[in-house]
């Protein structure tokens, strides 16, 4: 299943990620694909509101991976430093019901990723604009439903 929206502003963006937080439930891996600036990490902060975490949500660059307590736990991955990095990092256990998972730059450790999980691609239109490209397989598209 494929599902697109557009965003007009960083709260647009936020109020979209919010909905899916608000319709998803445990043990969701989704990934997030775009250019840097396109607004990977503004999109995670609304689906942390969503899931009603009340600590500030930033890029884990620097450390890789943050954890958030809510109504459902989080897990954030940035994986941009692990390009070409091949060993056992640990994250297979973030892959497992009691977490939602959002990953950044998914290509990196695609060979680990599970494929059950919904992907967005987010394209940068202008300063504001982003256009989000949702996919997942006909197992998940019910959790779509919350923004469609």
């Amino acid at each position: 299943m494929e599902l697109i929206k557009k965003t007009y502003s960083a709260q647009e963006t936020k109020q979209l990620a919010y909905q899916l937080g608000r319709s998803i439930q445990q043990g969701i891996l989704i990934t997030l694909q775009g250019d840097l600036g396109s607004g990977k990490t503004t999109f995670t902060q609304g689906l942390a509101k969503g899931l009603d975490i009340e600590k500030t949500v930033n890029s884990p660059t620097f450390t890789i991976s943050k954890i958030y307590h809510g109504r459902l736990n989080l897990i954030h991955i940035d994986a941009y430093r692990l390009q070409g990095l091949h060993q056992d990092l640990g994250f297979d256990e973030f892959f497992d019901p009691q977490w939602v998972c959002v990953v950044e730059w998914p290509q990196y450790i695609d060979e680990i990723l599970p494929k059950n999980r919904i992907d967005v691609r987010i394209l940068r239109i202008d300063e504001l604009s982003r256009e989000f490209v949702f996919a997942c397989d006909q197992s998940l598209a019910t959790v779509l439903e919350g923004i469609a």
